[in-house]
């Protein structure tokens, strides 16, 4: 293993987790003390739930890994000494070709087909990211529920969340309910559109949508999603200047190599360029739910939001890809450059995080949004 993939496995297991990164290694040396974690484990193998599970960018050396083209992989990092991250990690990658015999080397018959490791792995390789609501929504909905810890999520956050949901599903309240519905029934339509039981609730809708029971809890589940990264939307927007302006401004500390004086420039270009993009891509797909949603609930008009329902599951993929990403550098450059302190970083390690930006964005290059229907 070379120096700077040494280098970014340490910066790695050191942050927090972030919507690319599971970072399980770094919640129990954080959370030692914790004793649910013990009591409700994210994963049953030891080595497994003290591990790095990451989205990661297929390089174009590891395309022969797998039968069948991916641009986007779940990569499971297992430290080979996990008190010292500098000996290095063996890793694989969900879906690839000698997967089930390797993952038994590194882990045993924990993760063989139908165990229930190898379940939640399956589950979580279907999320676009890590976003801690979605990602605990999507294990508890099918039956895993590992301690809240894992997941990060404050009281605050899931207020925040839980009012700006409400704000959301006003106008369908009043379509179904009538003005005399108000804040209590829009706090019950939270709850049900919030709970793993949402896909047994909202009959009516079904019924007027005409959507199969598949189509429908897909869509609805997706929908919650769009919801979700809304608000992230919401809350990353006065973050994003910020840190892009720090981005732009940081200069390393001490002398530069040939390559970071060469890179480093570019680096910082490109990726303000692709933040400017996934941006750009994210409030587009928001606006085709915004516009299906007003087509249902102010035009009386359930076609629109219908085909939103159909698409939703394509659409939140890419909306989670593009969002995640962005989510990503904001949370660990905020680890990485705490407010009120200097931003002092060497020339190879500014080259490392830049690097590490620009794959988590590379898919912009190559991709397009996923298609999308007016309303």
């Amino acid at each position: 293993m070379n120096d700077r993939t040494v280098r970014s496995l340490v910066a790695l297991e050191k942050s927090a987790s972030t919507a690319r990164v599971l970072n399980l290694v770094a919640t129990h040396r954080k959370l030692a003390q914790d004793d649910t974690l013990a009591e409700k484990p994210f994963f049953q193998n030891k080595l497994l739930n003290h591990g790095i599970i990451l989205k990661h960018r297929v390089r174009p050396h590891e395309r022969e890994l797998f039968s069948q083209p991916r641009a986007t992989v779940t990569k499971i990092m297992a430290p080979i000494d996990g008190a010292d991250l500098r000996y290095g990690a063996r890793f694989l990658m969900m879906g690839q070709r000698d997967f089930d015999q390797a993952a038994e080397q590194m882990f045993g018959h924990m993760l063989a087909p139908g165990q229930p490791d190898r379940e939640i792995l399956d589950l979580i390789d279907e999320l676009p990211s890590f976003d801690p609501f979605l990602l605990r929504e999507h294990l508890k909905r099918n039956g895993f529920e590992p301690a809240r810890a894992y997941f990060a999520i404050t009281d605050a956050d899931i207020l925040r969340m839980q009012a700006f949901v409400r704000e959301e599903v006003m106008a369908l309240v009043k379509l179904s309910s009538g003005e005399s519905g108000g804040t209590q029934a829009a706090s019950k339509l939270v709850e049900k559109l919030l709970s793993n039981t949402v896909d047994n609730s909202f009959g009516p809708l079904k019924e007027t949508l005409r959507l199969s029971d598949k189509d429908y809890q897909d869509g609805v589940f997706c929908w919650r999603g769009f919801l979700y990264y809304k608000w992230v939307l919401s809350e990353l927007t006065p973050l994003l200047g910020d840190v892009l302006v720090e981005l732009a401004r940081i200069h390393p500390r001490g002398p530069q190599t040939p390559d970071t004086a060469r890179y480093l420039p570019a680096g910082r270009a490109r990726i303000e360029g692709l933040v400017t993009k996934a941006m750009e891509g994210v409030n587009t797909m928001i606006t085709v739910y915004d516009k299906a949603y007003r087509s249902l609930t102010q035009d009386g008009q359930p076609v629109a939001f219908r085909d939103f329902l159909l698409s939703a599951p394509e659409m939140f993929m890419s909306l989670g890809e593009q969002t995640g990403a962005v989510q990503h550098i904001l949370s660990f450059w905020r680890y990485r450059f705490p407010l009120n302190r200097p931003a002092l970083a060497t020339p190879e390690e500014l080259m490392d995080i830049f690097l590490d930006f620009e794959d988590g964005l590379a898919f912009l290059n190559e991709t397009v949004a996923a298609p999308v229907k007016a309303a």
